[in-house]
């Protein structure tokens, strides 16, 4: 190759924003999809948490008005919840659980434990990655009359 080849080589701009997009773009395209999936994660997790207190204002005022649930209908009202609008949790892969504790804290009242577990969608299915789990369980407090 002559002199005159290699200067006007080395002078020549015309790739250079492929070769930098090249370098910088599997970074910025791993952030991105990391944003959005922290995003899915968070709007996941306050439908949960939002659905275990729509559980836990229906068996208050059920509670209330005398009909008392047992902790599996309110296992099943839990799951029915987070499955429709406006939560829309995928059924299979949300898990429920009502419990009764054997020690109750407080004199007077039934205490509930609602806990709610949800396998996050990833957006990369296609990488190896462990499951995002999400939990959220709160106790409710039922007095009696």
């Amino acid at each position: 190759m002559s002199r005159l080849s290699l200067q006007r080589l080395r002078g020549d701009q015309s790739a250079s924003a492929a070769v930098e997009f090249a370098l910088i773009g599997p970074v910025f395209i791993t952030m991105l999809l990391a944003v959005l999936q922290f995003g899915i994660t968070m709007r996941d997790y306050n439908s949960l948490r939002s659905a275990s207190g729509d559980v836990a204002r229906y068996a208050i005022v059920n509670y209330e008005t005398a009909n008392r649930l047992t902790d599996e209908q309110l296992s099943s009202y839990a799951r029915s919840v987070a499955i429709r609008s406006p939560y829309g949790l995928p059924n299979d892969r949300v898990t429920t659980t009502v419990t009764t504790p054997g020690t109750q804290r407080i004199a007077g009242a039934v205490e509930k434990q609602i806990a709610m577990t949800y396998e996050v969608d990833l957006l990369v299915g296609m990488i190896d990655l462990p499951t995002i789990r999400l939990r959220f369980s709160r106790p409710v407090f039922l007095l009696e009359n």
